[in-house]
């Protein structure tokens, strides 16, 4: 990790299993969308939801990033702890809640209209704030981003977003409301997407949909194409489109439209910073399958049990032991704790390292208390050397959840 073994900080790191982030990683990915969306007015908005460590959050904001929340929580630690500029954030979700509205409201987010019991929500809170709406309408375009279906978002069958053929009511409603105030509008396709063209169908649609509003005497003054961009999980050498190809796959269109072009990403900027370290407890057959058996598991990284989604896994040092065919599993007591199978690996030794790559996005940020196994700690390298940005939770920790009831 930014040129230091991982053995080496495993030997200066007290906990195990720990996530690590490369600091240098997450500043390139930044930069790459910075790079891509020159010569565009826009918001690279950081996808809260992806990685919540504030010392993460708190370094993309010190970039020029802006913030895409769908929480509450994230909400208050976006601005209180990470002090991202309100105008800049983007507060999504299909059930936002009316006090989290009103917070959203006050500070001057733009919010996200995803139906019509919200749209008589946000109207509500602002009129609760004192101060007027700045909202988008999200439209729904029906684009199949060709991906697992729990992170497919832009489809009929979605829970998200409004249906098209209600715009019209969502529209008259906005103007004749003194409490909403028309900013723009937002579409979300999905996540892990690898075709680009999906983002230009999609935008093609949304054209026609921003000129409709614009012809009912409304402002668009902010697209927002959401994120989705996919990364390379199983490390083949496969050749995945770049922040530079997404945003010249719409640029015409963008520059056409005069707008403020808004971007989510989360997978794409923090994935591949992170690697989720492991000590191998013992290895065990049952006669048909092989294991090797660590001390992490699904409690902390629940992506393979949740989707069945691959994340390459190395030893973190060569072993002489036989190549064998093994499923990487934890402790937990749950057949669906896996964090590998079927993958080829020098049998180790008790007290080896294993590391699960690409665990910077939905990895930490999905960890539960599953079991009793407490949420681990996180570090990143930093100037070269290694920094804990988060502590480890401890049983303590929970049993004072319970103190004086």
């Amino acid at each position: 990790c930014d040129g230091l073994r991982v053995d080496d900080i495993r030997s200066q790191v007290p906990e195990s299993p720990f996530y690590l982030y490369s600091k240098d990683r997450i500043t390139e990915n930044y930069m790459a969308y910075q790079e891509a969306l020159e010569g565009l007015e826009s918001i690279v908005g950081y996808a809260i939801k992806a990685n919540n460590n504030l010392f993460i959050a708190r370094h993309l904001q010190q970039l020029g990033s802006g913030a895409v929340l769908v929480s509450g929580g994230e909400l208050r630690m976006a601005i209180e702890g990470a002090s991202f500029d309100p105008t800049r954030t983007i507060f999504n979700g299909n059930g936002k809640l009316p006090r989290e509205l009103v917070e959203a409201c006050k500070v001057g987010c733009l919010i996200n209209i995803d139906s019509e019991f919200d749209l008589r929500q946000i109207e509500a809170a602002a009129r609760e704030a004192g101060r007027p709406a700045r909202v988008l309408i999200r439209i729904n375009p029906d684009v199949d981003p060709e991906v697992h279906p729990y992170v497919s978002t832009g489809i009929a069958s979605s829970k998200f977003g409004i249906r098209n053929e209600r715009l019209q009511w969502f529209l008259d409603e906005i103007k004749a409301s003194p409490h909403l105030d028309m900013a723009g509008v937002h579409c979300h396709l999905g996540s892990t997407i690898t075709k680009v063209r999906i983002f230009r169908d999609a935008t093609e649609l949304m054209v026609e949909f921003i000129k409709k509003i614009r012809a009912e005497g409304l402002a668009v003054d902010y697209f927002n194409i959401g994120g989705g961009l996919g990364i390379d999980y199983y490390h083949d050498g496969a050749v995945l489109p770049t922040p530079m190809d997404l945003i010249g796959a719409v640029r015409d269109l963008v520059q056409e439209l005069d707008v403020t072009l808004i971007l989510e990403p989360g997978r794409s900027m923090v994935a591949n910073s992170g690697c989720f370290v492991n000590t191998v407890t013992g290895v065990k057959t049952n006669g048909n399958k092989d294991f090797i058996v660590v001390d992490g598991s699904m409690a902390e990284l629940i992506r393979p049990s949740l989707y069945d989604a691959y994340q390459h896994i190395e030893l973190t040092a060569p072993s002489s032991g036989e190549q064998r065919t093994f499923d990487v599993v934890g402790p937990v007591c749950e057949s669906a704790d896996f964090l590998g199978k079927d993958r080829v690996l020098a049998t180790p030794e008790a007290g080896a390292g294993l590391v699960v790559h690409d665990a910077g996005a939905y990895c930490m940020a999905m960890a539960s208390t599953y079991n009793l196994k407490m949420r681990p700690a996180e570090y990143w390298v930093e100037d070269g050397r290694v920094r804990k940005i988060r502590r480890a939770e401890t049983l303590d920790d929970h049993m004072k959840l319970f103190e004086g009831l």
